[in-house]
């Protein structure tokens, strides 16, 4: 079977914005996904809080409830403090201590009911602000799985980091602190005012007046700090995404010196977030200074006329104490209103953010209609594979791989070799459906790869990587990742029939032991074996092997290669390779150039031409010369 490009032999390349193994780059100017911020669709924030609170609106409600009743219970004590000046003690000089003495058991009343009711609430409202974050770091762990591959590639786990934590952190401070904060303050507001206006009209009106001032001033800070904690939230991001970055390739940082290069650059973007905070701390400092003056003012106006008021008798004595009571548990929650603003605006920031990445789709998304792969003919675990007038571009422009036809015959062993950016790792991942083509189809025993769910898919199609992944763990749990039901001798029978029982059986406890950070507790060989014994065991139809074996010394690549026959006998298996002594355990070999196949034989036919395989070949005997 041969490759049937349909593009013209002597069409010039097209240009391919591609990193060496055909992958685009993490970032391009003006994407998108080179910016912190996801693009948000209009009301998307509000409905994804909505929807966090929609199944505990009875909860919520329980706990409104009980801030209300423990609000009353706060703002009953003025009113007794007037009664007992105008009643209580007119009435005790007169022998009657009845009315103080009832004064006194209120005001105990209501102290101990305003604890009570404070210490449910925080309770109940505890238990829904953690079921609230719950709900909300689950859904961006399994968003960001679900996420196609070019997302990941170009928005970095550092930011997702920065999403799960620091924003949902911002959200746990303004749910756990500035919503109750925010709901004392509004309804201190609102039964303090009715009391004065109840208690004097002249008083209250003073009151009220100076609303508006405070209003003013909470919008303007409302609006300046909004764009600040926004670049505050993009500042700890940057800072987060540098610090794992850095952390992940602590190897090449260490082997090239880099640490006094790494550090002034995250010295930059640390005093970045420092210049950000302080941002923040100046308008909340504005919001303080403006919003005390404003309640200064009042309560000396409401002060010095009620004074005089009562003076010439048209004011109580009472009456004055209580309203001087009340101004001062109207303005004292100013400084708390200004903390509320503080993680409201914090909080806005990361939840839009939030947002922005839970509305990202998947750009390979599931099947309306799934099918089912057709049961498998014949002793062959193989799939037929077609490519069927495919072709394929990154989003960012630029075409990759022109439109071409490929037949692989079930249970046959190609190996697609070319230049660094051919074009080989995007063919792999076409197969692999970590993208759709932008045009034709990709065919598995005649099934489009995008009629398939997901996990049919990955039952029929397994890749292995030059990074042979491996997560902290057991080397069983690592081997059974495929199949995670299968049991310990169906693991160990794959990994005897890899050959890699005897080195996993020397480890201190042997299948169960943790393999630690990536696997970092064996050798690059041994995890490639442990990667090997995984696929065998998750029985794939069709295998991919992604430069399996390019980081391994010579033994190791020897224990690979007699691995990899092993796996890929009787499979259809695609084989990415630099190393020419990989392609000799292949039936067919093709040879990619700027994302074309120029050559397609055997490599015994391709030897004996004269084509790029042939040359290719000749360097490589001449190197092991």
């Amino acid at each position: 079977m041969t490759a049937s490009p349909t593009t013209s032999p002597t069409s010039p390349p097209s240009p391919s914005p591609t990193a060496d193994d055909g992958t685009p780059p993490q970032a391009f100017a003006g994407d998108d996904f080179d910016k912190d911020v996801l693009p948000t669709p209009p009301g998307a924030t509000g409905a994804l809080l909505r929807s966090l609170l929609a199944p505990m609106r009875a909860r919520v409600a329980l706990t409104t409830l009980l801030l209300l009743l423990q609000q009353a219970a706060v703002q009953a004590g003025p009113l007794l403090v007037a009664y007992a000046i105008d009643r209580a003690v007119p009435a005790l000089r007169a022998d009657d201590h009845g009315p103080l003495v009832a004064v006194g058991a209120g005001y105990l009343l209501c102290a101990l009911a305003a604890g009570a009711l404070q210490y449910v609430f925080l309770i109940a409202s505890a238990r829904v602000n953690q079921d609230v974050l719950l709900d909300l770091r689950g859904r961006i762990f399994r968003h960001a799985q679900a996420l196609s591959l070019d997302f990941h590639e170009r928005y970095t786990s550092g930011r997702l980091i920065s999403r799960s934590t620091s924003d949902v952190e911002a959200l746990r401070e303004l749910l756990s602190e500035g919503l109750q904060e925010l709901v004392a303050v509004v309804l201190s507001f609102l039964f303090i005012s009715a009391m004065l206006l109840w208690l004097d009209l002249g008083l209250g009106a003073v009151a009220v007046a100076s609303f508006g001032p405070l209003y003013l001033l909470m919008r303007l800070y409302q609006r300046r700090a909004g764009r600040v904690f926004a670049a505050r939230s993009t500042a700890i991001a940057t800072v987060i995404v540098k610090f794992v970055e850095t952390m992940n390739g602590i190897r090449p940082v260490r082997a090239f010196r880099r640490e006094s290069v790494n550090e002034a650059a995250f010295r930059v973007l640390n005093r970045r977030h420092e210049r950000r905070n302080g941002d923040a701390l100046l308008e909340m400092a504005r919001y303080v200074t403006g919003s005390r003056l404003i309640a200064n003012t009042a309560v000396t106006v409401i002060v010095l006329w009620g004074a005089l008021r009562v003076v010439d008798g048209s004011l109580d004595l009472g009456v004055l104490a209580a309203a001087v009571l009340y101004l001062r548990r109207l303005y004292d929650p100013i400084d708390r209103l200004a903390m509320f603003l503080n993680s409201y605006q914090s909080a806005a920031a990361s939840l839009e953010k939030i947002a922005g990445l839970l509305a990202q789709t998947p750009s390979v998304p599931e099947p309306s209609t799934p099918r089912e792969l057709p049961a498998l003919d014949g002793e062959l675990p193989g799939r037929g594979v077609v490519f069927d007038e495919v072709s394929f571009g990154y989003r960012t422009g630029g075409e990759v791989l022109p439109r071409f036809a490929l037949t692989l015959p079930a249970g046959q062993t190609v190996a697609v070799v070319g230049s660094t950016g051919a074009g080989k790792s995007t063919l792999a991942k076409l197969l692999a459906r970590f993208y759709d083509p932008s045009a034709g189809r990709v065919l598995l025993d005649g099934v489009d790869l995008r009629e398939l769910p997901g996990p049919e898919l990955r039952r029929g199609v397994v890749m292995v990587t030059q990074e042979a992944f491996l997560f902290s763990g057991t080397v069983a749990e690592n081997i059974a990742i495929g199949r995670p039901d299968a049991s310990r001798e169906e693991i160990e029978r794959a990994a005897k029939a890899i050959g890699a029982h005897e080195f996993i059986s020397a480890l201190p406890d042997g299948y169960d032991t943790d393999v630690r950070k990536r696997g970092g507790r064996i050798s690059a060989g041994q995890r490639q074996l442990v990667a090997f014994a995984r696929a065998l065991l998750a029985d794939p139809a069709v295998l991919i092997l992604d430069e399996a074996t390019s980081s391994l010394d010579v033994p190791g690549e020897r224990a690979v290669q007699a691995a990899m026959a092993t796996v890929l006998k009787g499979r259809t298996a695609v084989v990415i390779a630099h190393r020419l002594s990989t392609v000799e355990i292949a039936d067919r070999v093709l040879v990619m150039e700027h994302g074309r196949i120029v050559e397609d034989g055997s490599p015994a036919e391709l030897i004996a031409g004269t084509g790029r395989f042939a040359d290719l070949h000749r360097a490589w005997r001449d190197s092991l010369a």
